[in-house]
């Protein structure tokens, strides 16, 4: 297995650290994933872009839910150890609806698979990622993941062990997580959870020159005065 530390990989894009995937261990055959494809239930759709949206994970959480699952082995069984993960990022449209799926596309390049495993721990996600999101901005895969990564790897976080330990509402948490990250204002912050109010996903608002914009209405996340609930996992 080739050991990948992401303290390591700081080096080059730095911020990656903070990004607390804390041991990552890519093995040496990394499984292709399949196509993904347009459905009846997600169409392809050819708008134009807006806005973006860039998605990120909280790990533990969603090991706590998906750990049975085959395709979680990799983020969520052997020595591997994620906190935040790198979702995608996502292009918004100018209504209500976001393009997606705009054009066939081919397996995503091995190595940019490789390059980016330890980011967004799962290459069947990293392969919809690029299908659904990345086809509509005219890129690249390499340059679509180099984009998301180095958004990804400008994120500061909060004390996530010392914020699951008391009480917590989603607007305590955004404005935690927007204080160590300056520029970002808690009004670019979505906060999703669980049924149960497990912490799952942040959702950051971005205008098309992938700066920090005020979120639109209805755009989805919890009421800043939702509960919320951080399950920290094996740390």
């Amino acid at each position: 297995m080739n050991l990948k530390l992401l303290a390591l990989v700081a080096l080059g894009l730095p911020g990656v650290a903070q990004a607390q995937a804390y041991q990552c261990a890519i093995p040496g055959n990394v499984p292709t994933p399949r196509a993904d494809l347009p459905s009846a239930d997600q169409p392809k759709r050819v708008l134009p872009i807006g806005s973006y949206t860039l998605a990120i994970t909280w790990a533990p959480g969603y090991c706590r839910a998906h750990k049975d699952d085959r395709s979680a082995r990799f983020q969520c069984g052997g020595g591997n150890r994620f906190g935040f993960t790198l979702h995608g990022l996502w292009p918004d449209g100018v209504g209500k609806d976001w393009p997606q799926y705009c054009a066939a596309t081919p397996i995503v390049p091995k190595k940019v698979i490789r390059d980016t495993l330890c980011l967004t721990p799962s290459p069947q996600l990293i392969q919809h990622e690029w299908a659904k999101h990345g086809t509509c901005m005219g890129t690249t895969p390499a340059a679509y993941f180099r984009s998301s990564t180095r958004l990804f790897a400008g994120l500061r976080y909060p004390d996530m062990d010392g914020l699951s330990r008391g009480a917590l509402t989603v607007g305590d948490f955004s404005a935690a997580f927007a204080k160590v990250n300056p520029g970002l204002p808690v009004t670019s912050i979505r906060v999703t959870a669980t049924k149960q109010g497990w912490l799952d996903e942040i959702w950051l608002c971005l205008d098309k020159a992938y700066n920090y914009e005020r979120c639109r209405p209805n755009s989805g996340g919890l009421p800043a005065s939702a509960d919320l609930k951080i399950w920290r996992g094996r740390r």
